[in-house]
Formats: C-alpha cells, structure tokens, sequence
C-alpha cells in the first residue's frame, strides 16, 4: 500500500510540475527536511539544504518571471521541457520499494506525461488570455497556475489519494472542453 501511496504523491507533485516547475520540487525539499516526506534511493539530494535554497530561489525567479509580459512566454517556451523532465524526477524520486525499470518507465510516461500535459494546458489558456485581454490577463492566470502548483504540491504529499483524484478530475474537464472546441470546429 506504501508503494502505491508514493506513486500517487509523485503523479499528484508531477501534475504540480505542470503549472509550476520548481514549487513542487521546493515543496518536496521540505517535507523531505522535515521528515514528511520519503524520497527514493539515490534522490536524497532533493531533501539537502543546498537543494532548498536553489529550488526556493528558482522558484522565486520563476514566480515573478510570470508576471513580467513576454517574459512569460520565454518562460513558457523553456518550461515546457523542463516540466516534463521536472515531472519525471518527483516521480522518480517519491516512488519507494519499486523495481528500477518500472520506477523509470512509470516516471517518464506518467509523470513527465502528467507534467508536460499540464503545461500544455496552462500555456493554452495563457495564450486565450493573452489573445482575449491584450495580455492584461495574464498575471491573473500566473497567480492562478502558482497558487494551483503550491496547493496540489501539498495536497499531493497530505492526501495523495485525492489530489490524485483532482489532477484526474483536471484533466477530464480539460479533455471535454478540447473535445467540444473541435466537434464546433468541424
């Protein structure tokens, strides 16, 4: 049951990746330092001093990049990457007592899938604010994905199940709305 719990922590912090890269990964450090949180063989780094203070400013630079028009989609274009390999690694790295392969395999399809499907979706829906309100919009629309980023970072580790759940829930809507746009487009 633990394996499985620390599956769900790391699809639920990989689907966090997907808004913001670096809050679930500072998010992780901490509970890892505070013993909330059980890392992975070999991924112990995440839960050191040195990675806190770089997530945290990371996630502080990234933050704040958000908010600066066309800064934002520079951003944009370089997190889309970084989110699925971001979303690999909290997977990876939260993943307990599972063989190496599966570990690995679960971490790059799911996680980095979750991850970089997210980040898909909130740089449709910036790109629709930008479009719709001339970019004003948008620091609405980072407040929004940073604060979805923290809160599902912290339910992910406290109520894995149901973040899981969310992030499920996140996605169907998402896929109904795509779904509708095209059958109107054609």
């Amino acid at each position: 049951m633990e394996t499985v719990l620390s599956v769900l922590v790391g699809l639920g912090l990989s689907a966090a990746v997907g808004f913001r890269v670096f809050v679930p990964l500072l998010i992780m450090s901490a509970a890892a330092q505070t013993g909330h949180l059980t890392l992975a063989d070999g991924f112990a780094w995440i839960g050191t001093p040195p990675a806190l203070v770089a997530f945290g400013v990371a996630t502080v630079l990234e933050i704040v990049g958000y908010f600066i028009p066309w800064v934002d989609h520079a951003l944009d274009v370089i997190a889309a990457p970084a989110a699925v390999v971001a979303g690999t690694v909290a997977t990876a790295g939260v993943a307990i007592d599972i063989d190496p392969f599966f570990q690995w395999t679960l971490a790059i399809i799911a996680g980095g899938g979750i991850a970089g499907l997210i980040h898909v979706l909130t740089g449709a829906t910036r790109a629709v604010s930008g479009a719709t309100t001339a970019g004003l919009g948008n620091p609405l629309v980072a407040l929004v994905e940073a604060g979805s980023s923290m809160l599902l970072s912290i339910l992910a580790i406290l109520v894995p199940v149901f973040a899981f759940a969310l992030v499920i829930a996140l996605l169907v809507t998402a896929a109904r709305k795509v779904g509708r746009r095209i059958f109107r487009a054609s």
